[in-house]
């Protein structure tokens, strides 16, 4: 082979260059470990881990990971993602294609609060770095939140819930983590300050909800905020496919938001003619 052409092929192999994965036929190696050695002896959220941050985690840091994946895997048809692959699945389409349209709305507003949640966090814990106690990081954290226009404080309230069930049980799988030193508890810290810090500025609680607690367990696992929405996606996922796939079970065709016979509210002009051409009406 000429120099030529070995440059030509060093520049094709080096294109997709990765730290990823190596594979060639009768070889798959994820971030080094043959795969036939990491099967039946990983689980998939210490695969995630691998995946995502190179090295295997313990089978602590793995369980606390897969609790937050596992907590938000569905939150019923009234969630806009499930209603959406539901719909999409009375319209014959794959279940792939359901799967796709309900995941393209996980966006800021519906999937992206436990990525704001941790961004906030993180503010709160780099303060305390700086030498600031917990509880004057979280409450500088809020007010530079509401000066610049923030009206709802990611992680925090739920429209549907008085007090989601899920933060809760989250916050203590944190502590007892933390009490065995499997993270140090400093995100858990920084989101009870931050929740003390909006209770004095409302005068009301307004609890943690599934995307703060998430935030927690991500920031306490040393994942930084901007893969909080692709972990989320994953998460919820679980609950779109098992919706996507139930609704493929079912005889109903084109099914929409509403019933039937529930029709929207019309608020454009009344009923009116439509002008003739010369712009005349008939009389």
């Amino acid at each position: 082979m000429s120099g030529e052409d070995e440059a030509g092929r060093r520049r094709g192999e080096d294109w997709w260059s990765t730290e990823i994965i190596e594979m060639r036929p009768g070889l798959i190696r994820l971030r080094g470990y043959p795969i036939e050695e990491l099967i039946g002896q990983v689980s998939f959220p210490a695969m995630i881990w691998l995946m995502l941050r190179g090295e295997l985690p313990s089978e602590a840091q793995a369980a606390l990971l897969g609790a937050a994946l596992g907590a938000a895997v569905d939150h019923g048809p009234q969630a806009p993602s499930i209603a959406i692959a539901r719909m999409a699945a009375t319209c014959g389409v794959g279940i792939n294609n359901a799967m796709a349209s309900a995941i393209n709305v996980l966006g800021d507003v519906h999937g992206g609060a436990a990525e704001q949640a941790l961004a906030l966090l993180g503010e709160i814990v780099a303060a305390q770095d700086s030498g600031a106690s917990v509880d004057d990081a979280a409450a500088a954290a809020l007010e530079r939140f509401t000066a610049a226009g923030g009206r709802f404080v990611p992680g925090f309230g739920h429209r549907f819930h008085p007090v989601d069930p899920r933060a809760p049980r989250l916050l203590e799988l944190v502590e007892e983590a933390a009490r065995a030193g499997t993270v140090g508890g400093r995100f858990r810290g920084a989101a009870l300050a931050l929740d003390a810090a909006i209770a004095a500025r409302k005068g009301r609680q307004v609890p943690l909800n599934i995307d703060g607690a998430v935030a927690v367990i991500y920031g306490e696992l040393g994942f930084p905020p901007g893969l909080c929405r692709g972990l989320f996606v994953l998460s919820r996922s679980v609950g779109i496919l098992a919706h996507a796939w139930e609704q493929m079970q079912q005889a109903e065709r084109n099914k929409g938001p509403l019933p039937r016979e529930w029709l929207w509210t019309y608020e454009g002009p009344p009923a009116r003619p439509v002008p003739d051409p010369g712009g005349r009406r008939d009389p």
